[in-house]
């Protein structure tokens, strides 16, 4: 417990060397690294979603990629291609890896890439490999989609399928800065002084040893009918919601709520936890109906008030 919570507190203090404030956002995506899946963060240009992951992956020594999602990104501009090579008096077919081949790959704007493209990113989400032709090829672990999409820009864009999204354990809503916050940005990126280099904390050994910690963590009977009551509700609760969470949802809240217990530096489950993670495990896995869209509700508000009935 010590040592994973003092390897979170030294990884926030270098975060906070490039980003201001949006600590819960920091430690909603160590909550997905630490349960071996990916997560999709939300917000509006300008807020430091890339930074913040290309720093993350500094900080774990771990292998970055960046994609940038363009309506004319082709699958193989993703996965690698087969490329038809003279060696030894002899051409052969080499295969050359895309930028998927990598520990954290940071998708840019995933609901502009075509559906053909985003469908590219199912199998490694989920299966940690690569299948090419007859050749399948296993991904490089420990491994990590981090994705982002613009929620105002609607125009040349592709809405994420359910079967995609409900690979994401995490739907992650990124907030504009307070304005203390917004000032401290402005002295830092904008003042003589330079930036201080981030340090080399974790690597792909410690992170897979806290991978298995929280697994480890255990969840009292009780807690867990609570877990699987609140995402029964989600399949119930017509007059809300339309289409409720799968089983994947289940499974994500009660690891999503581990991890949260170990980062806090508990050996146990908590309410708490359970209540916090649920609005990222679930925002992106129930469709409202009609009349809760006529009425302005989000998934937010639908998540809150099953809580309250739980």
């Amino acid at each position: 417990m010590k040592e994973v919570q003092e390897g979170i507190k030294t990884v926030i203090k270098e975060l906070k060397k490039v980003i201001v404030g949006q600590e819960p956002i920091m430690k909603q995506i160590l909550v997905a690294i630490f349960c071996d899946a990916n997560a999709l963060l939300e917000s509006y240009p300008g807020l430091g979603k890339t930074t913040m992951i290309r720093a993350m992956a500094d900080i774990m020594e771990l292998k970055f990629s960046r994609i940038q999602s363009t309506p004319d990104l082709m699958p193989t501009d993703i996965t690698g291609t087969y490329v038809l090579e003279e060696k030894d008096g002899k051409r052969v077919f080499n295969f050359h890896k895309g930028p998927i081949f990598a520990n954290i790959v940071l998708v840019d704007e995933i609901n502009r890439a075509t559906p053909k493209t985003q469908s590219a990113l199912l199998e490694a989400m989920q299966e940690k490999q690569v299948t090419l032709g007859r050749n399948t090829f296993p991904l490089e672990r420990p491994f990590f989609v981090l994705a982002t999409q613009n929620p105002i820009d609607q125009e040349g864009t592709y809405p994420l399928p359910e079967a995609q999204t409900d690979r994401f354990l995490l739907k992650i809503k990124v907030d504009y800065p307070s304005m203390e916050e917004e000032d401290l940005i402005i002295d830092r990126f904008t003042g003589k002084d330079e930036l201080h280099a981030i340090k080399k904390i974790f690597n792909a050994d410690i992170i897979t040893k806290f991978q298995k910690y929280t697994k480890e963590v255990p969840i009292a009977n009780d807690l867990k009918k609570r877990v699987l009551k609140i995402v029964s509700l989600t399949r119930t609760e017509k007059n809300l919601i339309e289409y409720g969470a799968s089983p994947r949802a289940s499974l994500g809240l009660v690891l999503a709520s581990k991890a949260n217990a170990l980062m806090e530096g508990r050996n146990y489950v908590s309410k708490d936890d359970i209540d916090m993670l649920a609005y990222p495990v679930l925002r992106h896995r129930i469709i409202l109906n009609f009349e809760a869209e006529r009425q302005g509700l989000t998934t937010d508000d639908a998540i809150k008030k099953i809580l309250e009935k739980v």
